[in-house]
């Protein structure tokens, strides 16, 4: 199908692009397309403005700020996956990212644009959550910084004001960490059933600290608080793996669909999270 006729900005500065919301009411904005275009093409959004944030510069590039790592929210996912700094101090980000869909969407889709969209069954939403990362959010005069447990409100829902943009996503440091993302789908490059992101640190062989995200088991990300807590102090044996990603679900809300019901995805939970804690503590 053909989209419905809409008037077309690209704006060069983040400024000019949230004046640009502020003008329109019926605004859609455009990053790597992967989600919009489908959406649009449907004619399931019949926006009357699209804002176009390709030409933006100071929304693409990785650096480091201190004991962080700051993100452009229009960075591709391709640079995010093969970035050294990523790799090095949140290698977790990169595992995911090399999950998403195929190389042609990582070509052209954002980190950003992807946590904007913020789908429950996307790789992305769990494992900010997990990093407990932080989103910078442009507004007319100002920048807001929301934390990862706050930004995701629903499902296609986040603290992104209708005038406001995300320009930059802030990543603490994990540094020596393991990490896994497992993931399972019943069709290669398909959203998620259930995910799980998981990052571990270890000393001597004992789990000292660990982060777990899950995807699809809600309207939002879901931190599995429960296991973390049990995986501290641990061994990373199996057994003791095993018995804490039995808490996995605890606190869930999974849908069901044709992928399967509740139940059937709270048992994948515990399985992919023993899974992905053991892979992560490289004893899986």
């Amino acid at each position: 199908m053909i989209p419905v006729a809409f008037d077309y900005y690209a704006p060069t500065s983040v400024d000019e692009a949230v004046a640009l919301l502020r003008e329109h009411d019926d605004a859609k904005v455009l990053a790597g397309g992967q989600s919009l275009m489908p959406v649009l093409r449907l004619r399931l959004a019949a926006p009357e403005v699209i804002v176009d944030l390709g030409r933006i510069e100071e929304l693409n590039g990785i650096r480091e700020d201190g004991d962080a790592l700051v993100i452009g929210a229009m960075t591709p996912h391709s640079v995010v996956q093969a970035d050294p700094l990523i790799a090095e101090h949140a290698s977790l980000i990169s595992l995911a990212t090399a999950t998403i869909a195929d190389p042609q969407v990582r070509h052209r889709g954002t980190f950003g644009g992807s946590l904007a969209h913020a789908d429950p069954a996307g790789d992305l939403p769990a494992v900010a959550v997990a990093l407990d990362a932080f989103f910078v959010i442009a507004g007319a005069n100002s920048r807001r910084t929301v934390g990862a447990a706050d930004f995701f409100e629903g499902v296609f829902s986040t603290a992104i004001g209708e005038d406001e943009l995300l320009v930059e996503i802030r990543v603490p440091k994990y540094t020596g960490w393991g990490a896994h993302y497992e993931k399972f789908n019943r069709v290669a490059q398909q959203w998620s059933i259930v995910a799980v992101a998981a990052t571990v640190r270890l000393d001597g062989g004992t789990i000292t600290e660990a982060r777990v995200g899950l995807t699809n088991m809600g309207s939002t990300p879901i931190r599995a608080t429960a296991v973390e807590q049990a995986l501290v102090g641990q061994p990373a044996t199996a057994e003791a793996v095993r018995a804490a990603a039995a808490h996995a679900a605890d606190g869930t809300s999974p849908p069901t669909d044709l992928n399967g019901d509740a139940d059937y995805r709270r048992h994948l939970a515990s399985v992919l999270t023993r899974r992905a804690v053991l892979a992560a503590a490289g004893t899986g």
